[in-house]
């Protein structure tokens, strides 16, 4: 009977290992977040970045890669720990708690030889054009609340790519970097043109509940010890893509 009750102290002192944060992020955001094809390792710019940053702050993680709308549905139910990368918007502000910037990128217009347009002042110049975007994307807020003609079928950034190549939207918004990707993965680079004006210069950041304060301030943290050592630059500058 002692060593039964010595035996059952020890099971209540022991410490319970916290389980694994988990961190989410598009699974077709290429060149930031992806999988190759026979392989579920999630790779890319942003992956290494949120990898970075979690090692930094001494946490144990793991990163799975899902459709974007599974992925903001995850933070939404405190399924996920933390969801990336979020464009800095209004809205996302009001539903996150947005640690960052991770980066930044540029979001921009991009269209065929076969539209007239060679650039835009205001947003009312984009009015005569179906403008593609991707479903459940946030842009920038004046952008995603104007009057202007849509076609939202696009399920990922490549769908985009291929229906404009398709012909069967005129203009397609997106991040320069990653639209420039899936283009140069069409062999079809001769064949668009990005609009010389930039919508806006978004911030990218990771996303946390609201009521996840704790892991918010650790990452905040990390984040900027990784700034200051110089590791964040030399993660950007091997994911450089033009």
């Amino acid at each position: 009977m002692r060593y039964l009750l010595l035996g059952l102290l020890l099971c209540i002192c022991a410490p319970v290992s916290a389980a694994p944060l988990l961190a989410v992020a598009d699974d077709q955001f290429a060149p930031y977040s992806f999988t190759q094809a026979h392989s579920e390792t999630p790779m890319g710019l942003d992956v290494d970045l949120v990898s970075a940053v979690l090692s930094e702050a001494k946490l144990d993680f793991r990163i799975r890669l899902y459709p974007w709308q599974r992925v903001k549905q995850m933070l939404e139910r405190n399924e996920a720990n933390l969801a990336f990368a979020f464009a800095g918007t209004a809205e996302r502000m009001n539903q996150y708690l947005l640690v960052g910037p991770l980066r930044t990128g540029a979001t921009v217009f991009m269209t065929t030889h076969k539209t007239a347009i060679t650039d835009w002042q205001s947003l009312e110049d984009l009015a005569p054009y179906v403008i593609g975007q991707v479903r459940g994307y946030a842009y920038e807020t004046t952008f995603d609340h104007a009057e202007l003609s849509r076609d939202t079928s696009a399920l990922n950034p490549r769908q985009l790519v291929s229906m404009l190549l398709a012909g069967r939207i005129d203009i397609i918004i997106g991040d320069k970097t990653q639209l420039m990707y899936f283009v140069q993965e069409q062999n079809s680079a001769s064949k668009v043109r990005i609009l010389p004006r930039v919508l806006v210069e978004m911030p990218r950041y990771a996303a946390f509940n609201k009521n996840d304060q704790q892991h918010a301030k650790a990452f905040a943290s990390a984040l900027q010890r990784l700034k200051d050592n110089g590791k964040l630059d030399a993660i950007l500058k091997r994911w450089q893509y033009d």
